[in-house]
C-alpha cells in the first residue's frame, strides 16, 4: 500500500476498530501522523527562537503569539489523529490474530517496546477471526 492510499484508508476508517491492516498501512499512517503533528510544533519552536530577546530587549510579542497559535494547532491535530491511530493499531494487531486491547501495553513500563515488535511482525497469511486477508 502506498503512502496516499494508507492515509486515505485510515482517514476513511477513522474509528473502525474491526478488520485488519497490513504493515504498510500502519507504518505509513504513523509517518503521516508524526509529520502532521511535528510541523506546527517545530514552526512554533522556531518562532519562539526568533522572538527570544537579545541584548536585554523585550521578546517580540507577535512572534510569541504566533508560536502559541502553532502549539495550539499542533495539540488539536494530535487529539484529532489519536482515534484513527488507535484504530489502525488495533487493526494491525488483528492482522496478526491478536486482540486490539494489547495496545494497553503502553501503560506498562517497556510495554511500548513489545507493542512496536508486535506491530512490526508479519501478519497472518490466512483468514482469521478478525476477517479476511487485507488486499
Amino acid at each position: 500500500m502506498s503512502f496516499p492510499d494508507a492515509v486515505r484508508t485510515c482517514l476513511s476508517k477513522y474509528a473502525t476498530f474491526e478488520g485488519r491492516a497490513r504493515r504498510s498501512e500502519f507504518w505509513w499512517w504513523i509517518v503521516f501522523q508524526m509529520i502532521v503533528v511535528a510541523i506546527p510544533f517545530l514552526l512554533g519552536a522556531m518562532m519562539l527562537a526568533l522572538a527570544a530577546p537579545s541584548g536585554g530587549q523585550d521578546p517580540n510579542t507577535a512572534m510569541v503569539a504566533l508560536a502559541t497559535i502553532l502549539y495550539v494547532i499542533g495539540g488539536i491535530l494530535s487529539l484529532a489523529l489519536i482515534v484513527p491511530t488507535y484504530a489502525v493499531g488495533c487493526r494491525r494487531l488483528h492482522d496478526r490474530g491478536q486482540s486490539g486491547w494489547l495496545q494497553l501495553l503502553v501503560l506498562v513500563p517497556c510495554g511500548n517496546i513489545a507493542l512496536i515488535v508486535l506491530w512490526a511482525l508479519e501478519g497472518s497469511t490466512v483468514d482469521n477471526a478478525y476477517g479476511p486477508v487485507p488486499a
